[in-house]
């Protein structure tokens, strides 16, 4: 189901190549959370154990050295040279069914290791989900549906990226949506995270820092400098490159709080994950203008569970005011046609951290803009919220 070691989100290897440069010896743990707590049984279990052992079995080859080392450039090549000798470890993914049947998964290691587990765990989970129930998608049916989203794009000049491989409904059907944007819709589709798919369609791999970037600094730094000390961290790796900062692992209110007019400057733009999309957006623009930053200068990149309609809403309200943009996941890769159908409502996040292996263990939590996408111990939210002045 994973095609190649590339087969996976872009800021995955940013990520990992910055914990790599700034902190080899920490280390994480990332668990899995079903939100739809669907119940499996141990056919599932069992397929998917088969699944994560095959993961071992993948390597960097020559021709995806030469791809990476000489279109990814913002990485370094020592980064990839690493890259070159790493293997996954299935027996570190710890897998199971909860008394409920519910999956139970999570995996550790040095984070600049863990973090590539993340998005493999949660296509072979999305594509497997279909396998075991005999959901099959029909390929024609599926691409007419999207046909019908990139009319709306074309027409409405609506410039976004694919973001969809973590929940995707098939690796196979992945790789003829990807082929289909790239063929029908080369003006406004502006890329696609999937590094694999970028390589083998020659178009622009996309993507910047995920939450765990700033959960990560939370855990080994605290919650009240976290969103400042990740953005520092990351201009200090990539010095201006891959500029799009992730707003909301702490609410968009508390990034914006601590947002300085340089990182303001240096950064190209900002992802909207949660929340209203037009509130969000009208604070980065009062926020920008606080600063003396035109907005016109800076782009607005939305991905909160969006589909074609809601994004040309969108789009409308801020035209003329600031560059927008957008990645469209599920929407795109996961969209059958088949009736009553659901995708998986999956994700894996950073669970807890450590400097290194003298350190104790950190939990670590996500207070995002939509209460349903809050994740972590109790305590910790408590504490955050108390710290961060969240709810004042």
């Amino acid at each position: 189901m994973i095609l190649s070691i590339l087969d996976t989100d872009l800021y995955k290897f940013s990520t990992s190549n910055a914990y790599f440069q700034l902190y080899p010896l920490a280390e994480g743990t990332f668990t899995f959370n079903d939100r739809a707590k669907e119940v499996y049984d141990g056919a599932f279990l069992d397929a998917l154990k088969e699944e994560i052992k095959a993961l071992g079995s993948l390597a960097l080859t020559e021709e995806e050295f030469e791809y990476v080392t000489g279109r990814i450039k913002y990485i370094p090549r020592n980064y990839w040279e690493w890259l070159t000798g790493f293997r996954f470890n299935p027996d570190l993914v710890e897998v199971r069914l909860d008394d409920e049947g519910h999956l139970q998964m999570e995996v550790t290691d040095y984070l600049y290791k863990v973090t590539l587990y993340e998005v493999p765990l949660l296509a072979i989970v999305a594509e497997l989900r279909n396998r075991v129930r005999g959901v099959k998608a029909d390929v024609q049916t599926a691409l007419g549906i999207l046909d019908a989203k990139l009319e709306t794009a074309n027409a409405n000049a609506l410039q976004f990226s694919e973001f969809g491989t973590r929940r995707r409904f098939s690796s196979e059907l992945h790789d003829r949506i990807v082929a289909e944007l790239k063929d029908k819709c080369p003006k406004y589709c502006a890329g696609t995270s999937n590094v694999y798919f970028a390589m083998k369609y020659d178009m622009i791999p996309i993507g910047t820092f995920p939450h765990e970037w700033v959960m990560f600094h939370s855990g080994v730094f605290g919650y009240k400098r976290a969103n400042y000390l990740s953005l520092e961290d990351w201009i200090k790796v990539y010095d201006g490159a891959l500029g799009t900062a992730l707003i909301d692992t702490f609410t968009t209110r508390s990034f914006l709080r601590t947002l300085t007019m340089k990182q303001a400057k240096l950064l190209d733009g900002f992802r909207q994950d949660s929340g209203d999309e037009r509130e969000v957006g009208d604070a980065i623009i009062a926020r920008l203008q606080e600063f003396g930053i035109d907005p016109k200068s800076k782009v607005l990149v939305f991905s909160n569970a969006l589909n074609f309609q809601k994004y040309k809403a969108v789009a409308d309200y801020f035209r003329g005011r600031i560059k927008v943009s957008a990645g469209i996941g599920t929407n795109i890769t996961n969209d059958p046609g088949i009736e009553g159908y659901k995708p998986a409502n999956i994700v894996m996040k950073l669970s807890k951290c450590r400097m290194s292996g003298k350190d104790p263990w950190e939990k670590v939590i996500k207070i995002s803009d939509d209460t349903g996408k809050h994740m972590g111990d109790v305590r910790e939210f408590d504490i955050a919220t108390y710290e961060l002045h969240i709810g004042e």
